[in-house]
């Protein structure tokens, strides 16, 4: 008999006797040969006694053996896909009668595709205007600057400090560095360091407290109020290179400034094409998870809530925490993180279905040049990658993400493109 909830199945499922017994002569001999009994020889002991001596190990063999094989059958004829590992109980087993079980488990979820084609989202062509790239422009002059020293005199605002600087106290390590550069009155340069250098002429000493916010990115000095000592070592003034044709040519292969703008428009473009594109598909996924209604299996849940909670640890360690300091309450982590990882999981089971309708797959090439592009970014041999890749089911994983790229490049091609408020424009600093 099968019971049946969302993805949770369970069958309470029968061996019949003649099977039980089979099983059992098999397990009984299996163990006479292995005995060692006082008074026989290794393997010699009468199979009587070996039942009665070892009737446990006799029976937990059995039921190793009998169990999975006839859930499995149970399983293929009920056409049922397994999530996890199935749960056994009310397990009734006694000499002469049939062995009978009961089996818990989860399936993986069936659901049929709605309508995938002609989404609608919000999508606007990306453009550039030449403010834009003149703002890239200043960026990078900025970033050529060159900084000169000035002659002695008092600290005003727009000028640049060099200091000597070194924590006296409020941090458990301390906190030095030799040569640091702040401007002046800059928004960036934090109110009690400017207050305190406004006016000092280099070899004046200050000290001073500067109390940090709570989410300062630096985590050893985030709330902490610190006192500071400061040596003014010399005054400088930032110069921008000139813009012109050797600006551009000492930027790389460019043989004027128009050609520098060219590229950088190009740039610019490519980066809110992107941009735009990737808001699109986060719609689209949006709006095809909220279209199809179907049950998640917890496994597929805790996992996916594993691997986010893995992805959140490693941007921790990319600021300087350590996870290993982390506790982490598991039942805590998982309500506040359920419904995205049910939303996540929902995408994913969407999006393979659709990418196996539309016959969309990745060919040996792109996963050989994604397995190229890893193996230079870790410096070694590409078949090196290859074999690590390989033993530890990477290459699998690189041709479902490669799938599920090309099925989102597919359902935008195929999505109704409405023209909505133009996004703020977020600037990087790459050319």
């Amino acid at each position: 008999m099968a019971l049946v909830e969302g993805c949770k199945h369970a069958l309470e499922i029968t061996v019949p006797v003649p099977e039980v017994e089979q099983e059992t002569e098999r397990a009984a001999v299996a163990i006479q040969g292995k005995a060692r009994l006082p008074g026989f020889r290794p393997g010699k002991a009468p199979l009587s006694i070996v039942k009665t001596r070892f009737a446990g190990d006799i029976r937990q063999e059995v039921l190793d053996a009998l169990v999975p094989r006839f859930l499995q059958a149970a399983v293929e004829k009920e056409n049922l896909q397994l999530v996890g590992r199935p749960g056994i109980s009310d397990v009734h087993f006694h000499a002469g009668e049939p062995l009978r079980f009961k089996a818990e488990f989860e399936v993986a979820p069936t659901f049929e595709l709605g309508e995938y084609r002609g989404v609608t989202v919000t999508y606007n062509e990306p453009e550039v205007t030449d403010a834009d790239v003149d703002t890239r422009i200043e960026q990078i002059r900025d970033q050529k600057a060159q900084y000169v020293n000035e002659e002695p005199r008092a600290l005003v605002d727009g000028d640049y400090a060099v200091v000597s600087l070194e924590s006296l106290e409020g941090v458990q390590e301390k906190v030095s560095q030799d040569e640091l550069m702040l401007k002046i009155g800059d928004e960036a340069t934090m109110k009690e360091f400017s207050e305190s250098l406004r006016g000092a002429s280099p070899e004046d000493v200050r000290e001073f407290v500067v109390t940090y916010p709570e989410d300062y990115d630096r985590p050893a000095l985030a709330g902490k109020t610190v006192k500071f000592r400061a040596l003014v070592k010399a005054i400088r003034r930032k110069e921008l290179p000139e813009l012109n044709d050797e600006f551009a040519k000492d930027l790389g292969d460019f043989k004027t400034l128009e050609e520098l703008k060219e590229t950088i428009r190009k740039s610019i473009q490519q980066e809110r094409g992107h941009r735009a594109q990737e808001e699109a598909k986060s719609q689209l996924i949006d709006k095809l998870v909220d279209a199809h209604d179907f049950p998640v299996p917890d496994a597929y849940i805790d996992r996916q809530i594993q691997i986010n909670v893995e992805n959140q640890l490693r941007s921790l360690a990319a600021q300087g925490v350590d996870p290993n300091q982390i506790k982490l309450d598991w039942a805590k982590v998982r309500e506040p993180q359920k419904d995205r990882a049910v939303r996540d999981v929902k995408a994913s089971l969407i999006l393979d279905k659709i990418g196996e309708r539309e016959a969309i797959g990745a060919t040996q090439e792109e996963v050989d040049r994604e397995v190229n592009r890893i193996a230079r970014q870790q410096r070694e041999a590409a078949a090196v990658t290859r074999a690590k890749l390989q033993k530890e089911g990477g290459l699998a994983r690189i041709a479902g993400h490669i799938r599920t790229d090309k099925t989102l490049g597919f359902l935008f091609e195929q999505a109704r493109k409405e023209a909505g408020k133009e996004p703020a424009k977020q600037e990087t600093e790459n050319t």
